[in-house]
């Protein structure tokens, strides 16, 4: 998503200056064209040669030194910026800003840019909260720039308290976001992901492969695309993505119960949970200890979620998927018109690319009026970008099926 994007990266005098050098990294990956104005304070902690080396252009410190063919340094860095990140932001820069300095390079830019700006600040726990400090950031966002707030943990100074400078892979998701046309605004999306365990003792459980990336890609799209997005998942190694209300569960039940506590608020129901069809119809107290011979454990059946939300539906989107191992399409289908859903995500779980656990995916997309859109092998996140952009086009051309 930040393919050819035009960045200018700030970075100023304090230790987590370090960090700055894997966020131009992070960003180039993704594509984005990065361009770096350092303090003189920044080139005290770190050399503006690993900039150059990691941006792939030369590093702007001085404001009277011309960038090339008679340029103005400020203004043609400024004309340059889609967006404007200062990372890390440390509680000087943060108080010549709120101030409206141009003492320097950096200031001046940030003067005469009319790109969007992103703060990130960095420093010791009790600079951050000190008035001055949060006064000056009040007056920043009152002036419609963006702060990412600061991590808690150990500081430079073996302080422990808040003002780490955020991760890059969280600043470079911020800057996604600020970046993405805001065309989900107004919706709220409700997202089930990840597998359901159903525990038959206290120390097992039946459960899937599933690994939860596909519904945490979905919301973190949803959240750059401007969407207030609702993500109940069951257990997975995947942080909680930043900016969306995350809701924790374990067992189909309580997926069930979540989704219903949340159905009311929610425009669009996107269910991409792997949930177990089946549940273990005793629990037992204690640990079931081997023994000779087999060990049966008697199954019954879970809650059908997306079957109890097309009672519901109304006017929401409903949105489901399919994971098949044969008859991809025929099951697909199927499912699509007995659930009441306005279209279905189809994926063959033997297809090489495609399925759990794996940071890409194969898909086919079937709606009610017999459609079937195929999509060749794409990362998880631009799959999301997929759907989601379906949804868009039903909420536009106002086709949404009662499920009542």
């Amino acid at each position: 998503m930040l393919k050819d994007r035009k960045v200018v990266l700030g970075v100023t005098g304090g230790i987590a200056a370090y960090k700055a050098a894997e966020l131009v990294r992070e960003l180039v990956r993704r594509g984005a064209k990065v361009r770096v104005v350092m303090t003189d304070h920044a080139c005290k902690f770190i050399a503006p040669l690993t900039f150059e080396t990691l941006s792939g252009n030369p590093v702007a410190s001085d404001l009277f030194r011309a960038p090339g063919n008679f340029e103005i340094a400020h203004i043609a860095l400024a004309e340059f910026a889609e967006l404007v990140v200062i990372a890390p932001a440390t509680a000087n820069i943060i108080g010549r800003m709120a101030a409206g300095l141009a003492d320097d390079l950096l200031t001046t830019v940030l003067l005469a840019t009319e790109a969007p700006v992103l703060i990130c600040p960095a420093m010791n726990a009790k600079m951050y909260s000190n008035p001055v400090v949060q006064e000056n950031l009040a007056r920043l966002v009152s002036r419609g720039h963006a702060v990412l707030e600061p991590g808690y943990g150990e500081l430079a100074c073996r302080a422990e308290g808040e003002g780490r400078l955020a991760e890059p892979v969280e600043i470079a998701e911020e800057i996604e976001s600020i970046l993405t046309t805001k065309d989900l605004r107004g919706e709220h999306i409700l997202i089930t992901t990840g597998p359901t365990q159903e525990p038959f003792d206290p120390v097992r459980f039946i459960s899937n492969y599933s690994s939860g990336k596909m519904g945490y890609a979905l919301a973190v799209m949803a959240r750059r695309r401007g969407a207030t997005v609702t993500l109940v998942s069951g257990p997975t190694a995947l942080p909680a993505p930043r900016g969306v209300e995350f809701v924790p569960v374990q067992t189909a039940v309580e997926m069930r119960d979540a989704v219903t506590t949340h159905l009311e608020e929610a425009t669009v129901v996107i269910k991409a949970a792997a949930v177990a069809d089946y549940r273990p119809a005793v629990c037992e107290p204690v640990k079931i200890k081997k023994k000779e011979g087999s060990l049966t454990v008697r199954l019954e059946r879970n809650p059908d979620i997306i079957s109890e939300i097309a009672q519901r539906k109304g006017d929401r989107i409903l949105v489901g998927f399919s994971m098949e191992s044969d008859h991809l399409i025929e099951h697909a289908r199927s499912k699509l018109m007995e659930k009441g859903m306005d279209f279905i995500v189809a994926n063959d779980v033997t297809e090489p690319g495609a399925g759990f656990r794996g940071d890409t995916n194969v898909v086919r997309i079937l709606d009610r009026e017999g459609g079937v859109e195929a999509f060749p092998l794409m990362d998880k996140i631009d799959v999301a970008g997929v759907i989601l952009d379906r949804v868009r086009k039903i909420r536009k051309n106002g086709r949404i099926l009662d499920g009542r």
